[in-house]
């Protein structure tokens, strides 16, 4: 994940490494240069009562090896279980897209860029449960 920018609004929140940091008043812009390091922008962040759907189960798995609660070699295995079972639903160009862009950072363990990625999908799982719910 080496030279990761991140651009933070005012009171901004990230997690980098298990420590949380607050941005000040001001938009600020870090640069990672920390290869691997685990970062989680906390806005993000999906709590435990709101992983109800499969993409944000995966999500919420990649998010808790960023969070530093969940080890990289058990999650990985879950995680591209969860993107296999997604690429079954998701057969749109640009969703397989993003799921191989996920599965090619998860390869080199940048579970960052992987989360990245499957975010993308969460707005087209919320269009497709909207249009064969009830």
């Amino acid at each position: 994940m080496s030279g990761l920018v991140l651009k933070l609004g005012p009171r901004e929140r990230v997690l980098i490494n298990g420590a949380v940091i607050e941005n000040g008043d001001r938009r600020a812009r870090l640069a990672i240069m920390t290869p691997n390091a685990s970062i989680l922008r906390l806005r993000d962040a999906i709590h435990p009562e709101e992983v109800t759907t499969p993409v944000r189960r995966v999500c919420y798995i990649a998010q808790l090896v960023l969070s530093g609660d969940a080890d990289l070699p058990e999650a990985k295995s879950q995680l591209l279980r969860g993107m296999e079972q997604l690429s079954q639903v998701f057969t749109d160009p640009d969703s397989r897209s993003q799921l191989a862009r996920a599965t090619e950072h998860l390869t080199q363990d940048q579970v960052y860029h992987a989360l990245k990625a499957l975010r993308t999908l969460l707005p087209r799982e919320e269009r497709l449960i909207a249009a064969h719910g009830p």
